[in-house]
């Protein structure tokens, strides 16, 4: 075998293991999701019955809010995981318009579907790792059973010697390639009810979306126009001060070639050190629009840049396969060199990690820190400009920051082409 078909082969092997990791991520999510449908499923029964009495007419209203509230967690979920999906919106208020509303009827037939497929497919889907965990360490430690003890996960057979324990570690093993195999697949299988009935129907989704991008595209304006006010102050209050400083001593240094020859070396000299700090300030300014670091280094290389340069101990966590659009690798840039400068003025923090991974065609940042937390958007920490950096480009940003710490701040770009 090749150099190159071994470096195929592993790579095509850590996909297969990343992608089980991954199907076993949001089998868990779905898990969670349909353990709280089942508990919502049950109140909608008994909802459905006291309705026969009349009592249950009044928690109508708020039982659709919770599948409404449930159904949003789930489109929430898989928009992280594929295609966007767009919240609704509010339950039409009386209960006949709500339940003729085809959205509500679709959320209330995901929730018996999920029940079914999530908690099913959950259960599955975590008791293969934990077989294939339990039975592989199992040769180190099947001598603490009584001797006879029957062997973990189906191996319903005696375990008298070393033979036999050996047999049962590799049944870890095929556990172990059953769930890279089957994880994937599980995934998908939890997550169809959710495809085929969360979506919007077309006009509806039409209409979101459209009064979707007039916020983001209102929000795209006003960053554009924040950018651009500070790339004026910046040229205005530094750039063009040392511009002008130059000017004068420059008028001194023709003057003093004159009247006073000796003066004019030095006069020349200051205007040399202003004219240097002009272009540096210029400089300064330009890397602030678009940094050359990105187009020299790339995304990788730039956060590592600015995570080493960071006042706060700094760890990098990147795994990027390629490259994203120009812009999207400028906003991911700025949205981490904000969030680290608030670790260093605000946070208090001994460490933070910036963490950096392609899912699809979202780029996904994370930036923790282990300050002391409380992070305010009212309070003018630059949160603000970095949520319109990010809702410009149809973005997502998740905030967790209680008082006392820690502080995740989450971020999701489309990658573009």
């Amino acid at each position: 075998m090749t150099n190159g078909e071994e470096t195929q082969r592993r790579s095509q092997l850590i996909e297969r293991l990343r992608l089980a990791v991954d199907g076993l991520e949001h089998s868990v999510g779905g898990f969670g999701t349909a353990i709280l449908a089942l508990a919502l499923l049950v109140w909608l029964v008994i909802v459905a019955a006291a309705c026969l009495i009349g009592i249950g007419l009044l928690l109508v209203p708020s039982a659709l809010q919770a599948v409404r509230a449930l159904a949003n967690r789930e489109r929430a979920r898989l928009s992280r995981w594929g295609t966007v999906m767009i919240d609704p919106g509010e339950v039409p208020r009386g209960i006949r318009a709500a339940l003729q509303d085809q959205t509500v009827r679709k959320d209330l037939g995901w929730v018996v579907l999920h029940v079914l497929s999530g908690i099913s497919t959950g259960i599955l889907s975590l008791s293969l790792p934990l077989y294939a965990v339990q039975d592989a360490t199992f040769p180190l430690w099947w001598r603490l059973l009584p001797p006879g003890s029957e062997g973990p996960s189906i191996a319903y057979w005696p375990v008298n010697n070393w033979a036999d324990a050996l047999a049962i570690g590799l049944m870890g093993a095929g556990w172990l390639a059953l769930s890279v195999v089957l994880l994937p697949g599980l995934a998908r299988l939890q997550a169809w009810p959710g495809r085929q009935l969360l979506p919007l129907a077309d006009d509806a989704d039409l209409s979101l979306r459209i009064a979707h991008l007039t916020a983001t595209r209102a929000a795209a304006l006003d960053a554009h126009a924040t950018e651009l006010r500070r790339i004026e102050r910046s040229l205005h209050d530094g750039t063009q001060n040392r511009l002008v400083a130059v000017t004068v001593l420059l008028g001194a240094a023709r003057r003093a070639v004159t009247r006073n020859p000796d003066t004019a070396a030095e006069v020349l000299e200051r205007a040399q050190d202003a004219a240097e700090q002009a272009l540096a300030e210029l400089r300064t300014v330009v890397r602030s629009i678009h940094p050359p670091v990105l187009a020299d280094r790339g995304l990788e290389g730039a956060l590592t840049g600015l995570a080493r340069d960071c006042a706060v101990p700094c760890q990098v966590d990147i795994d990027l396969p390629g490259r994203c659009a120009a812009s999207v690798e400028a906003t991911a840039y700025f949205v981490v060199a904000e969030a680290l400068t608030n670790v260093a003025r605000h946070s208090g923090a001994r460490n933070a990690t910036v963490t950096v991974r392609r899912n699809g065609d979202r780029l996904l940042l994370r930036v923790t820190d282990d300050g002391k937390g409380g992070a305010d958007e009212e309070r003018g920490s630059g949160l603000t400009g970095i949520r319109r950096r990010v809702a410009a480009f149809d973005g997502r940003l998740t905030l967790t920051s209680p008082q006392g710490g820690p502080t995740t701040m989450e971020v999701e770009l489309p990658c573009g082409l």
